[in-house]
């Protein structure tokens, strides 16, 4: 057990950041983001043996996926809608300088507010995508094995989740122009 521990720690551990960033862009709130990590988490654990050489990362972010599939299932079957949390304020990282430039700091945060937002406005698809690529650098083969599709749907979902956010992107700014 303890071989068993210490080989999860050294090669599934270091993802475990890339976990809740990927369950963070897929689900509603930080607190499902948790949870849905620390189910991944535990599921990979209990499946760890039969992992031989595969990429550990696109296979715990296949977890991650399945885990938030189900969580959306189970919220969908209750038919629960949460109450926005408190402490899950758009503005939270530009309350607290961490740089010399406050400045930049503003823009900085209005630029990941836009984004935040204009990602969340695609189909789900769309998102898991675009995170997958842009944010977690990953390859086409590393997507296709955590979206469980083959790599030219990964291409082409890819360009129609580019296109679409540009799309998006560009709607905003129109409107941006147009209100008083």
């Amino acid at each position: 057990m303890d071989e068993k521990r210490g080989r999860f720690e050294a090669e599934v551990l270091p993802y475990l950041d890339a976990a809740y960033r990927f369950a963070r862009w897929l689900s509603p709130s930080p607190s499902d983001a948790d949870d849905i990590v620390q189910e991944a988490i535990l599921r990979a654990f209990r499946g760890f043996a039969s992992v031989r050489g595969s990429n550990v990362k696109a296979w715990l972010l296949a977890i991650v996926k399945n885990c938030h599939a189900t969580a959306m299932k189970q919220k969908q079957r209750r038919a629960f809608v949460p109450l926005p949390e408190e402490n899950d304020e758009q503005d939270g990282p530009a309350m607290i300088a961490t740089a010399a430039d406050p400045e930049s700091a503003s823009i900085l945060s209005d630029e990941q507010r836009t984004l935040d937002e204009l990602l969340s406005a695609l189909p789900e698809a769309y998102r898991e995508i675009l995170v997958l690529r842009e944010i977690e650098d990953m390859g086409y083969r590393e997507m296709a094995i955590v979206i469980d599709v083959p790599i030219g749907t990964v291409m082409s979902r890819l360009a129609r989740a580019r296109a679409a956010l540009k799309e998006q992107w560009l709607h905003s700014q129109r409107e941006a122009r147009v209100a008083p």
